[in-house]
């Protein structure tokens, strides 16, 4: 077991080289290291007999003022084999030496594993996490819930086949009525955030600030891309996708109220999912479907958008933790929940 120096270009380069092979989110990029600015950053990284990694989590760390304590948390991590018990235990030998240098409270992780994947989980929970079942009103960093598109051997015109009716018609309809879905420079950000504003005050959800976005494009760089429809030289509807490790990720997206008629999202999910085609990605991810099990809450209309495109419903196991400080626990939680997950995510 080792771990990252994150100075050493080559050693970063070997990192991220692992990490997309394995298909890894974006989350366990050292890339994210540069969106997550308020937090610490480490990467646990073990090797196989031939020095090859096999084996990585990338681990952000909040450090709270008091008690001097603070919180691990690998998102979207680790990746490995899940069938080698040894890695996972190397991984987190590593992590039981953070929570020393760092004077952890706990550590949390959220693989992306469904619910329904047992032997994973068993692995998981083999190692020591404590878990809990998904539970509708349980609020975790990550959505537990996505809508997802599988998009191997799937050529656009299948996929656009594939897709339920009204939905092809609406895409078509974007089209004629003459809105444009183009790709936009940083540049275009102060139009996301008027966007982005709108959205949040009608659906009642904090925004990020322009300036998160912008750190988010430079971070990320080549895999990062905004999307914006146009209409009229009006802009109707923005999407900031990040694709890394074979899947692209609708990560956020806002829209206006006006000229709903002429479909501008349909086609802003069309163009995203043809990059995706185009770079050969296993996955098109819509990321969050909230509520979906509720068609009288008023974000259900969330997920009935996404299912036109005849997708599936990811429902992830959720949170792993382990507690090194028992007796931190309840001023810890008072802690989260003042800070807010949104700003932890």
């Amino acid at each position: 077991m080792e771990f990252l120096d994150f100075t050493n270009a080559e050693a970063v380069a070997e990192y991220e080289a692992f990490v997309e092979e394995m298909g890894g989110s974006f989350m366990q990029s050292v890339r994210w290291c540069g969106v997550k600015q308020d937090w610490l950053h480490e990467a646990v990284i073990v090797r196989d007999g031939g020095g090859r990694i096999c084996g990585s989590m990338l681990v952000l760390v909040k450090k709270f003022p008091l008690p001097l304590k603070a919180f691990l948390y690998s998102p979207r991590g680790p990746v490995w084999d899940y069938e080698d018990a040894a890695v996972l235990q190397e991984l987190l030998l590593g992590v039981w030496q953070l929570s020393r240098k760092y004077h952890a409270y706990s550590f949390k992780l959220d693989p992306l594993i469904e619910e329904t994947d047992s032997k994973k989980i068993f692995a998981l929970r083999a190692a020591g996490f404590s878990f809990q079942p998904w539970q509708p009103d349980e609020k975790t960093i990550q959505s537990r819930n996505n809508y997802i598109l599988e998009l191997q051997n799937r050529s656009e015109e299948e996929l656009l086949r594939s897709f339920k009716g009204k939905c092809r018609y609406n895409i078509g309809l974007a089209k004629r009525k003459g809105v444009t879905c183009t790709v936009c420079g940083r540049e275009r950000l102060g139009d996301f955030q008027r966007l982005m504003e709108e959205t949040g005050k009608r659906d009642g959800f904090r925004v990020r600030s322009q300036a998160y976005f912008e750190g988010m494009m430079d971070a990320l760089g080549e895999k990062c891309r905004l999307y914006l429809c146009e209409y009229e030289g009006q802009p109707l509807s923005g999407a900031i996708c990040v694709q890394y490790g074979g899947r692209t990720c609708y990560v956020y997206g806002a829209s206006t109220a006006a000229h709903r008629e002429v479909m501008p999202n349909y086609l802003m999910q069309w163009e995203m999912i043809r990059w995706a085609v185009e770079a050969g990605c296993a996955v098109y991810d819509f990321q969050g479907v909230p509520c979906w099990y509720d068609p009288q809450h008023p974000n259900y209309g969330v997920y009935r958008f996404k299912t036109g495109f005849n997708g599936r419903l990811a429902i992830y196991a959720g949170e792993f933790r382990m507690v090194f400080a028992k007796h931190y626990k309840s001023a810890f939680d008072r802690a989260m929940k003042l800070v807010g997950y949104q700003k932890l995510a």
